[in-house]
C-alpha cells in the first residue's frame, strides 16, 4: 500500500532544510574568511563540502551500487556532513572571541578542496570499476580454478600426458609441465606425476611377467 504525503511534512522538511542549508553556508563561508581566503571565493568552501556529501549520500543511499561503493560512499558522507558541523562550530566558537584561528585552522580549511577533489575521483572509480562486467581471461589476472576431485585431476592428468607423448615423439610430460597445464601446486603436480608414472610401467610389468613364463614353458 502506498502512503499518501503528509503536505505539511513535506513543508515542514522544506522549510528546515532551507533553514540548515543557509546557516551552515554562512558558517563555513565566515570560516573560510577568517581562514584568510578572499570574499569572492570564500563561498567555495561551503559548496565543496555541502556537494561533496550530497553526492555521497546520493551514492550511499541509492541502493543501485556496488557494496565497496556504498561503504565507502557512506563514510564520506558521514564524514563530510561532520566536517560541516565541526566547520560550523569552529567559526561560531571564533565569532564568539571562545577561540582564536591559528596555523592548524587555516591550513585544514585551505585542504579541503584538494581533499574533496581526491575522494570525488575515487569515489567515481570505485562506481566505475565494479559496475563494469567482469573481464575475459585475456584482460584481467587469471580467475581460481575451480575445485576438483581427486578422480577429475587424475583424468585431467591423463589427458595432458597423453597430448604430451603425441606431440614429443612419446615423451611423458614433466612435474612443471603438469602443474602449468593443471594449475595445481608443486608437491600436488609430483604426486600426480608420479601416479602417471606408476600406471605407465604397470603394463610394461604385466608384459615382462608374460614373457618370463612364455620362455620358462
Amino acid at each position: 500500500m502506498t502512503r499518501q504525503r503528509d503536505g505539511w511534512v513535506m513543508a515542514g522538511m522544506l522549510v528546515a532544510a532551507t533553514s540548515a542549508a543557509v546557516a551552515s553556508f554562512t558558517g563555513l563561508r565566515g570560516l573560510a574568511v577568517l581562514s584568510g581566503w578572499p570574499e569572492r571565493l570564500a563561498i567555495l568552501l561551503p559548496v565543496t563540502i555541502d556537494a561533496y556529501a550530497m553526492t555521497a549520500a546520493r551514492v550511499w543511499l541509492s541502493g543501485t551500487n556496488p557494496r565497496r561503493a556504498v561503504r565507502f560512499a557512506r563514510a564520506n558522507a558521514i564524514g563530510a556532513i561532520t566536517t560541516s558541523i565541526v566547520g560550523n562550530a569552529v567559526y561560531h566558537a571564533a565569532a564568539a572571541d571562545l577561540i582564536t584561528v591559528t596555523w592548524p585552522v587555516v591550513v585544514a580549511v585551505g585542504a579541503v578542496p584538494a581533499a574533496v577533489l581526491g575522494l570525488t575521483a575515487h569515489l567515481h572509480a570505485v562506481r566505475t570499476a565494479e559496475d563494469s562486467p567482469d573481464p575475459g581471461p585475456d584482460s584481467g589476472p587469471a580467475q581460481k580454478p575451480p575445485v576438483r576431485t581427486e578422480d577429475e585431476l587424475l583424468k585431467e592428468a591423463r589427458d595432458a600426458d597423453t597430448k604430451h607423448r603425441a606431440a614429443n615423439n612419446g615423451r611423458p610430460i614433466s612435474r612443471d609441465a603438469l602443474r602449468t597445464e593443471l594449475r595445481i601446486s608443486g608437491p600436488r603436480a609430483t604426486a600426480l606425476r608420479r601416479q602417471l608414472a606408476a600406471e605407465s610401467q604397470a603394463p610394461e610389468r604385466k608384459e615382462t611377467d608374460a614373457r618370463g613364463t612364455q620362455t620358462h614353458r
